[in-house]
């Protein structure tokens, strides 16, 4: 699997149109579109997985720089160090509720 990055889309796009658009060139697996938390609008990106690298290498050359409604798009290849690099939620030590330092009288 290769993971394809694709941006600049117009944000009401589907999954849908974009898997229409990528798989012309590649056997698209998995599409994920980046969405806010709070309000689940598009941020106007996604994440695609691509069965090999040579699909994702020509749905990069045929579609980067391309225009949709008036925005262009963007596609990369992560590579699977950058995937390795992604950074992941900071460990912090559980919370602790109503345990603070007593302090001590003479």
């Amino acid at each position: 699997m290769v993971k394809l990055f694709i941006g600049g889309f117009p944000l009401d796009m589907t999954e849908m149109e974009i898997v229409q658009r990528v798989a012309l060139y590649a056997d698209v697996q998995t599409i994920k579109i980046v969405r806010d938390k709070k309000t689940k609008i598009c941020k106007g990106y996604a994440f695609l997985e691509v069965t090999d690298r040579a699909g994702a290498e020509q749905a990069m050359e045929a579609l980067n720089g391309t225009q949709i409604a008036g925005r262009d798009l963007l596609l990369n290849i992560v590579e699977e160090d950058q995937q390795k690099k992604a950074p992941s939620r900071p460990k912090y030590p559980p919370k602790t509720f109503n345990k603070r330092p007593r302090l001590q009288r003479n």
